[in-house]
């Protein structure tokens, strides 16, 4: 940076020339080129100290990153402010306004995002995740930052390499890709093979840039969204600044990442055949550098991949399905926080040949396990209700379990959640048909909705003050809904919910069970009565979607048969 402004200053004094033949006093011409020289020299100073003094060179990059994101900021404001006090004759003449502004916004936030890196990357991800919240404009423009993100050099790696782990890349394995085959917001892969045992590894590797920013970046993110409450309180977003501030530094110590990982893998080893998850075998583990088993794959959504091996799209999605219920629903289990498209893979195995006791022809490969959360007993038993309740259509027991998960209260504010939750417009969240599958109609719809005065501001003010955890039950609903329309799953959405449902009704099950024990003698006539009623009760439950789950699948064998 200092360089380019060396050879700009040096191009002002070529042109300085000028004045000695334009007829200038002298004293003055003095004064010029005495001025000139003391430019020059702090031009030629600040490129030295800048190449020279790591310490000068922060400072300079800490400013420069200071100056991108109040630019940013400034811009935005400006650009929303402009529209929002202006007078329009139709409310359609406003939300078209509304759109262009939101684009203009978040490309100017895009550029600021891809210019700083870092945890601006994994913020613009977030903003992407959040399509049940921000505008399509918002969350279509970040896609970029999902798969196009700054790389660190070679150079800086091996540095890294070297100071973390004691030792050279080169004397710790015998191969090493110096091009990675993944670049992250937080981190890049690498291919290598060890030197010891000659086995092909996957060497994640923390941005080494991170470690200086970061805490930076948190305050300047903060910053920016209080000052967006300030002028737009009806908008709060700090919820957001606030939980990448509670999780960046968690996420950033990769031991804890190798912890979570090994526990999730053991966990699972017994459900393999409903979910044929893999989880990478973790080899080595520092702060900034985790060595794990390579397993790769193919994207979950990789159509012509699956159609290749002749891998079945439903029963990918079922085990997806299995996959993120089972965290959610199952007491003392971590639930992944960042599920998206970008940490999961699928590979074809041949049948029963995957590790462990896989029945099916692939694997899910789950990576990232950076950070996990553990849902509380009460709140995993009170969604189970609401969810039940959705499958029966009853409205009143849908209102109390999301005020009593989720702090919901008031019509309004429930029916804004309810679509939020299920993913559908306002008639079929309330209604709610599992054989009738999302529409691109209902899409746009919900999209509309959220521009109608009032809607978007309650929306918000419901995620800002619900629990975090719900958010990510939100986030993980998402996931399973938007991976089971791109994999163009024959069965429809209806059959992940109903193993969400089973999911559900096994939890309700042994909440009674526990409520039983708790309130009746053992082996007595009322807790012997009340075990057989739950029972029964679970059975019934579990017999309806059992024939559900049958009607599904004739509705589609017969559509098959049609074609």
């Amino acid at each position: 940076m200092f360089s380019r402004q060396f050879f700009r200053v040096g191009a002002r004094l070529v042109g300085s020339r000028r004045l000695v033949s334009s007829g200038i006093p002298p004293t003055k011409r003095h004064r010029s080129t005495r001025a000139l020289k003391v430019i020059a020299g702090l031009g030629i100073g600040g490129t030295i100290l800048y190449n020279t003094s790591d310490s000068f060179k922060h400072g300079v990059l800490m400013v420069e990153r200071i100056g991108v994101v109040t630019v940013a900021t400034a811009r935005c404001f400006k650009l929303y402010k402009n529209t929002l006090d202006a007078q329009y004759d139709t409310e359609e003449i406003r939300a078209a306004a509304l759109k262009v502004t939101h684009l203009k916004a978040a490309t100017i936030t895009l550029h600021a995002l891809e210019k700083n890196g870092g945890i601006y990357i994994k913020l613009g991800q977030h903003l992407t995740a959040l399509t049940y919240l921000l505008p399509p404009e918002w969350t279509n423009t970040m896609i970029p930052l999902q798969q196009e993100c700054p790389q660190s050099s070679m150079e800086e790696i091996q540095q890294l390499f070297q100071r973390d782990m004691g030792v050279s890349i080169e004397d710790y394995f015998s191969e090493f890709d110096p091009e990675p085959v993944g670049v992250a917001s937080l981190a890049q892969v690498h291919i290598a093979r060890l030197k010891e045992t000659n086995e092909k590894v996957a060497v994640k590797i923390q941005h080494p840039s991170l470690q200086q920013f970061v805490p930076l970046d948190v305050f300047l993110t903060n910053t920016v969204f209080e000052l967006m409450y300030k002028f737009f309180p009806e908008y709060p977003l700090t919820w957001l600044g606030d939980e990448m501030q509670n999780l960046i530094y968690t996420e950033l110590d990769f031991t804890k990442e190798a912890q979570n990982a090994m526990a999730t893998q053991e966990y699972f080893a017994k459900y393999k055949d409903s979910t044929a998850l893999r989880i990478p075998s973790i080899k080595s583990a520092e702060h900034r550098i985790l060595i794990m088993e390579y397993v790769g794959g193919a994207r979950l959504d990789d159509l012509k991949y699956m159609n290749d091996h002749n891998i079945d799209a439903s029963k990918v999605s079922a085990c997806l399905s299995h996959i993120f219920n089972n965290m959610i629903f199952t007491p003392g289990v971590g639930v992944h926080c960042d599920p998206h498209g970008g940490n999961l893979a699928i590979r074809s195995v041949a049948n029963g040949t995957g590790n462990g006791t896989n029945s099916h022809n692939f694997e899910i490969i789950l990576y990232d396990h950076g950070l996990y959360r553990q849902i509380p007993l009460q709140m995993r038993r009170d969604y189970s209700h609401f969810w039940l309740a959705v499958l029966d259509n009853d409205i009143p027991n849908m209102k109390k379990y999301a005020k009593r998960f989720a702090g919901i209260e008031g019509e309004q504010k429930f029916k804004i959640f309810a679509c939020a939750i299920t993913g559908r417009d306002p008639e079929n969240s309330l209604n709610y048909d599992i054989t009738k599958p999302r529409t691109k109609d209902e899409m746009l719809n919900i999209h509309t909705q959220l521009n109608e005065d009032g809607i978007l501001e309650d929306l918000m003010d419901i995620l800002s003050s619900m629990p975090r955890i719900v958010l990510l039950i939100l986030k993980t609903n998402d996931l399973t809904r938007n991976l089971d329309e791109g994999l163009n799953n024959p069965l429809g959405p209806e059959r992940t919910f109903l193993i969400m449902a089973n999911y559900c009704a096994r939890t309700v099950y042994e909440e009674q069970n526990e409520l039983v024990s708790l309130t009746s003698t053992k082996y007595s006539f009322k807790w012997l009565w009340g075990k057989l009623d739950n029972w029964i009760w679970y059975q019934r439950r579990l017999s309806s979607l059992y024939i559900y789950d049958w009607i599904m699948t004739i509705k589609n064998f017969k559509a098959k048969l049609s074609l």
